[in-house]
């Protein structure tokens, strides 16, 4: 809904459709996912989801995405990945994607690279703080995923969790499971990082279903939360990911 920023009274959007240059976060995102070879896409929509799915037609991508609506988006994200349990458990890996994040798709050439995994993405250039999600490091392997990290953890790296998760068909399964029992259990207001972080535990004792994580320091990206953000996008951001697209238009041309 952007409760957070700073929109017109009655003209509230999705932050999904928050244009910066030629094109919507929306856009953006079906733009690197085709790039990346991903061709069946599911969005979760709740708040004004009839602008999204206008969105959608005006972009035509093909093939055409599915939308599922959560019609109680007011409460926590962890409903809506419980309102997707059905295209989670399909088969296949399945990337699990906020749709907030403005990025270079130096974000997600790791994020599908190589065969079936279970990965998290890792920013250590963060701003310390209460916002940013973070993923704790020991020996390589991810254990904790938290706002708040509790004292006394021991971890040898540590970073901002980009809202990007990639799960095998088992794991993906499982995690459709721990948010239906979240929503039973009257925990349908929590955010889904905690389903993740509950995964992410669990698998430290299944190492065939471990997680690794791919780190993008360095590749320009941001999520979306406050009006400060917005202009952050713009300002810094924006400018980056215009500067690498040309010199990547440059290269190709001397490549031709």
């Amino acid at each position: 809904m952007g409760l957070r920023l700073v929109q017109p009274e009655g003209q509230q959007k999705p932050k999904c459709l928050l244009r910066f240059g030629d094109a919507s976060l929306l856009e953006r995102h079906l733009h690197f996912l085709k790039a990346a070879g991903v061709t069946e896409v599911v969005f979760v929509t709740g708040f004004k989801s009839e602008q999204i799915e206008a969105e959608l037609a005006s972009i035509d991508w093909k093939p055409a995405s599915e939308i599922v609506v959560n019609e109680e988006f007011t409460l926590g994200s962890v409903l809506s990945v419980h309102t997707a349990r059905e295209a989670m458990t399909r088969g296949g890996d399945v990337l699990l994607m906020d749709a907030d994040v403005l990025y270079d798709e130096r974000i997600i050439e790791p994020l599908v690279a190589g065969g079936s995994v279970n990965r998290l993405l890792i920013d250590r250039d963060f701003e310390a703080g209460d916002e940013p999600v973070k993923l704790c490091v020991e020996n390589g392997v991810p254990v904790e995923l938290r706002k708040q990290v509790a004292a006394g953890l021991a971890y040898d790296t540590i970073g901002e969790s980009v809202g990007f998760f990639r799960f095998d068909h088992a794991t993906a399964t499982r995690l459709a499971e721990i948010c239906a029992e979240y929503v039973a259990t009257g925990r349908a207001k929590m955010p889904h990082e905690e389903a993740v972080r509950d995964l992410l535990l669990e698998n430290l004792q299944n190492p065939s279903h471990a997680f690794d994580i791919a780190d993008v320091t360095g590749a320009p990206w941001i999520e979306i939360d406050f009006q400060n953000d917005v202009k952050r996008a713009a300002d810094e951001v924006l400018p980056q990911l215009n500067a690498l697209r040309q010199f990547a238009g440059a290269t190709g041309a001397l490549q031709r």
